[in-house]
C-alpha cells in the first residue's frame, strides 16, 4: 500500500498532472476521487491543519458556487467555511497530496515534487506541454 495520498478531481488538469508526476516515481497512490468520496470534517479539519493554512485558503472559487454563497465576504468563520466545503465538495480546492514528507495543496503542479520521496524515472510534460521534468527526471528550470 501507497504511503502517498491524493484527493483528486479527473476533470481538473492541474490534479491529472500532479497524479501523473506521482507515478512518474513509480509509486501507484490512493487515489480518492473527492466529489464522489467527500471527506468527512475530522479529515478536512486534519488536512488543512496539515497544510498549515487557514480554511480560506482552501476554498475554490472558479466553477464553483464560491460567489453565489457569499463566500467572498467577510464575517465567515472557520467553522462555517468548512461546513461550506463539507455541502459543496467542490468548493475544496485541488489537489491535496499527503506523504510522509508532508501535506500540501499542488497548485502549480510542480509542489508536488517536493513531496515525493522517490525521483521522477523520466521526462514529464504537463497535459499543455510545459516540460516539468528533463530525460534524466531533474527539474527543468525555468526560463
Amino acid at each position: 500500500m501507497s504511503d502517498t495520498t491524493i484527493y483528486h478531481n479527473p476533470a481538473c488538469g492541474t490534479s491529472r498532472n500532479v497524479l501523473a508526476l506521482i507515478r512518474n516515481t513509480g509509486e501507484e497512490p490512493q487515489v480518492i476521487e473527492y466529489l464522489k468520496t467527500p471527506p468527512d470534517r475530522a479529515t478536512l479539519e486534519r488536512l488543512i491543519a496539515a497544510m498549515g493554512i487557514a480554511p480560506r485558503a482552501l476554498l475554490r472559487e472558479k466553477g464553483t458556487p464560491y460567489a453565489e454563497l457569499g463566500l467572498d465576504k467577510p464575517g465567515w468563520t472557520d467553522a462555517q467555511l468548512i461546513d461550506c466545503m463539507l455541502q459543496h465538495p467542490i468548493l475544496i480546492n485541488r489537489p491535496i497530496v499527503v506523504t510522509p514528507r508532508g501535506t500540501r495543496l499542488c497548485r502549480p503542479s510542480e509542489a508536488v515534487l517536493d513531496l515525493l520521496a522517490r525521483p521522477q524515472q523520466g521526462a514529464f510534460a504537463k497535459e499543455d506541454g510545459e516540460q516539468v521534468v528533463d530525460e534524466q527526471g531533474g527539474r527543468v528550470a525555468k526560463p
